[in-house]
């Protein structure tokens, strides 16, 4: 069978147009730089624990997971990039978002956003702590073409549950209804001597338990005004939209409201049935998490499924407040167990820093195959140029397809990857020593020594991918960089091992200076291979070659 023909020079040309055509991918995506992670260009990091509503048991899976796409929605409607929202063990989810203020995230990814309306039964001015402000009453309409002048209170940005005092018994359920009542029940619920007792004797501040059918002791956010609330109307389950805006002809933010069928038959009836009652009990309250954010009242019954929440609210407050409500609330409370802000010139130091390991180690590789390798040294060299400049397009890319962040782990990963590109190359030029000493002549041992060296690569690489694969499936956080670095690390040592380093052994073993074995700089002479006299060739040092003293 004749040897199939070896064209080295082919496959070089052919590896060239593959790194030119990913270069040319990066030109068309328009970007030269890998993207970053937090830890490299600075951002906010939250880790959250969830408990369940009731504060005790295990916290479900599924729950958990509904959790975590919430603040993915809520985070993605800020119109924040490159944020990682990622659930840790079986409690908690860790946020980690790039150019956003640590106490505005706090709020954003914190708040459960339970929406509720409720029934206003009494009301009483309290005096406000310092620096509070806003008045809690409002005028209720449909919102679009009839805007009514509205005081509202003052509305902060919500802010994160934290773990209660011992919160007051709760009451009964209305009527024996097991859960939330209908709207009819929560109308015409009136409180007891003792339900009235207690709203006489509790302050802004205490803990309430919040419960849908049972009625509610509520402040507003400014602590000017505390509420008796009867049993929930209308669930923010039936809410599908919020937006915030300033309607036209007034000057403040609002915020609008869609209901659903469910919803706005609900809010019609509700609101036609306060429009009769006497101040304060024409006034419904829009509840979040228990505070009573505006408590409008109401002269006639509001039709089109829409409702408006206003009060002092100002462009940032506002739009938070319609993304926390536009994505539903959460299904679990949660408490902050660490928040961390990295800032760019620290990100900068780190990022200065994993690139100077990486130098170091690339230095010390390329000092040891020179001393030892002489001038192969260079197909050494060659191999690392080639796989960094393969690993770094693929990075770029990866980035604006997918949206992979180079990270310090990651960084880790790709020093690793240096040594593991000069381990094939070292593997390969051993197994080109064996076949030398079996006789080959160095030609032949450059082709035959690779179909052996490949299988021993392929192993080493195989083994590297399913240590990576195993680290990125079991790993949370950036240490998924690096299995994921490593990983694509390895896939471009095999493609450049087969495409590259093979191919230009091939080459240069036809060239007078490498394949004569005459010069023992080349770091294929007889000496460097281990043997007395390279086949077809010289005798190491000054020997004359057996064959010359038959002759």
């Amino acid at each position: 069978m004749a040897a199939r023909k070896i064209h080295p020079v082919r496959t070089l040309i052919i590896f060239g147009v593959v790194i030119a055509a990913l270069a040319g991918a990066m030109a068309a995506f328009g970007t030269w730089v890998p993207r970053l992670g937090l830890d490299l260009r600075g951002g906010t990091t939250v880790t959250l624990t969830a408990t369940n509503t009731t504060g005790t048991g295990a916290v479900d899976p599924t729950s958990l997971e509904q959790a975590r796409q919430i603040i993915e929605q809520r985070v993605n409607g800020l119109g924040v990039g490159e944020a990682e929202i990622t659930t840790s063990g079986d409690r908690q989810i860790v946020v980690a978002v790039p150019n956003v203020d640590q106490e505005e995230l706090v709020r954003l990814v914190g708040t459960t956003a339970q929406l509720r309306f409720r029934p206003v039964y009494q009301m009483e001015s309290v005096t406000p702590p310092p620096n509070a402000g806003g008045q809690p009453g409002a005028e209720a309409t449909a919102p679009p073409e009839e805007p009514p002048p509205a005081e509202g209170n003052r509305r902060p940005g919500p802010g994160l549950p934290t773990a209660p005092p011992e919160p007051l018994a709760p009451r009964p359920s209305v009527e024996g209804q097991p859960g939330a009542t209908a709207p009819d029940q929560a109308l015409n619920w009136q409180p007891s001597e003792q339900d009235l007792a207690d709203f006489a004797q509790w302050t802004c501040g205490q803990p309430f338990p919040d419960v849908a059918d049972q009625p509610l002791f509520s402040c507003d956010t400014a602590g000017t005004a505390k509420f008796l609330l009867g049993p929930m109307l209308i669930s923010g389950q039936d809410v599908t939209g919020a937006q915030a805006g300033i309607p036209q002809g007034r000057f403040e933010w609002v915020v609008t409201l869609q209901f659903n069928g469910q919803g706005s038959a609900a809010f019609e009836r509700a609101t036609g049935t306060l429009a009769t009652k006497q101040q304060p009990q024409n006034q419904f309250a829009i509840v979040l998490d228990g505070d009573t954010v505006s408590a409008p009242s109401v002269n006639q019954p509001i039709a089109g499924g829409q409702a408006e929440i206003s009060g002092s609210f100002n462009q940032d407050s506002a739009n938070e407040l319609a993304n926390v409500l536009k994505y539903g609330a959460l299904p679990l409370s949660f408490t902050v167990d660490s928040a961390e802000t990295v800032s760019p010139t620290l990100g900068a130091d780190q990022l200065r820093a994993g690139l100077i390991a990486g130098a170091v180690g690339l230095l010390l590789v390329l000092g040891y195959c020179f001393l030892y390798y002489r001038a192969l040294g260079i197909v050494v060299v060659a191999t690392l140029v080639i796989a960094g400049a393969l690993t770094y397009e693929a990075m770029v890319l990866l980035g604006s397809i997918t949206g992979f962040a180079l990270n310090l782990p990651a960084i880790a990963g790709a020093v690793a990857a240096i040594g593991l590109t000069a381990d094939s190359f070292v593997i390969y030029y051993a197994k080109i020593r064996d076949e030398v000493r079996e006789g080959r002549t160095l030609r032949s041992a450059v082709e035959t020594a690779w179909v052996k060296a490949r299988r021993t690569i392929m192993i080493a690489n195989a083994v590297s991918l399913l240590s990576a694969i195993v680290l990125f499936i079991l790993a949370i956080g950036g240490i998924r960089g690096f299995a994921f670095t490593l990983a694509l690390t390895t896939l471009i040592d095999l493609a450049v091992a087969f495409w590259f380093t093979k191919p230009l052994m091939s080459l240069l073993v036809r060239t007078r200076f490498f394949g004569s074995g005459k010069y023992r700089l080349s770091g294929l002479s007889a000496d460097h291979m281990g043997v007395r006299r390279l086949p077809g060739g010289r005798t190491r040092g000054a020997e004359p070659a057996l064959a010359g003293k038959g002759a």
